[in-house]
């Protein structure tokens, strides 16, 4: 059966922890946690709430805290809010007093599987130095 769009929303509570992937056509609030992927049409990540994996969406309000990559189309991060982890967005908005530690990426489509990432190396050459 497929699931209706017009549903209501999902609602994680603040008690309830989630140990896997979620994944909704429709919108979700996490007040819990979830040590997985999610993926939904809208995420809204409560104050306390928090994801430890990636988040997929085209509408991502965050106000607590993802440890993970976030690609979303409208991506809005509250002052609450505390990221780490790259964030892949067509359009960001960050409130004063949001902590976010990684890259910030504009891409016309990031929700679309990417091919290779391109990644900055950076060669580090130690050499050990042997005294008489």
């Amino acid at each position: 059966m497929k699931p209706s769009n017009n549903a209501a929303p999902s609602i994680i509570g603040s008690d309830v922890t989630i140990n896997g992937d979620v994944t909704t056509l429709g919108e979700i609030q996490l007040d819990g946690i979830v040590d997985g992927d999610v993926r939904s049409e809208s995420v809204t990540v409560g104050e306390h709430g928090a994801v430890n994996g990636t988040v997929v969406a085209n509408n991502v309000v965050v106000k607590g805290s993802i440890t993970g990559q976030i690609k979303g189309r409208n991506i809005r991060l509250e002052k609450t809010a505390k990221v780490k982890g790259d964030i892949m967005h067509e359009t960001l908005s960050v409130e004063a007093g949001a902590f976010i530690e990684g890259s910030l990426t504009h891409k016309d489509n990031p929700m679309q599987e990417s091919g290779p990432k391109a990644v900055k190396t950076v060669e580090v050459k130690a050499e050990e130095q042997k005294s008489a």
